[in-house]
């Protein structure tokens, strides 16, 4: 498995069969004119399987911090460890460019996901937010 920063709409498009829906061109261009957005793709023998979006977000009291935007993972992928993959790629993303923190929100009841991210190193608060503290 390789993972990669989508670089481009076509590095999008054809990992479009992960997203809730087919990207969509604008969107697309502006996400990845984004310096402060993130979209990392895992492939399997040059196959797209699974990708993790992030966005940096800024306070003026504390500093910029990740937001774990989305996971997702190709369900012919699925417990192979590229979820766990992704988040840790994001997460040193996120150490690399100052970031202090990242975080994300769950499904209190979304065992997967919580599992996800407990072996990425999260700290899962009332079974609905999760943080990873980078400083």
């Amino acid at each position: 498995m390789k993972i990669r920063r989508a670089a481009s709409p076509d590095d999008v498009f054809a990992a479009g069969h992960l997203f809730d829906a087919p990207p969509v061109p604008e969107a697309t261009a502006r996400f990845l004119a984004q310096d402060h957005s993130h979209l990392l793709i895992a492939y399997v023998d040059d196959q797209p399987a699974g990708f993790v979006s992030g966005v940096e977000t800024t306070h003026p009291d504390k500093g910029t911090e990740m937001f774990l935007y989305e996971l997702g993972v190709d369900e012919a992928f699925l417990r192979r460890g590229i979820g766990t993959a992704l988040v840790e790629a994001l997460k040193a993303l996120a150490a690399e460019r100052g970031c202090y923190a990242m975080w994300t929100g769950t499904a209190a009841g979304d065992a997967a996901a919580q599992a996800t991210y407990k072996k990425a190193g999260g700290a899962i608060d009332d079974g609905a937010f999760v943080s990873w503290d980078l400083a």
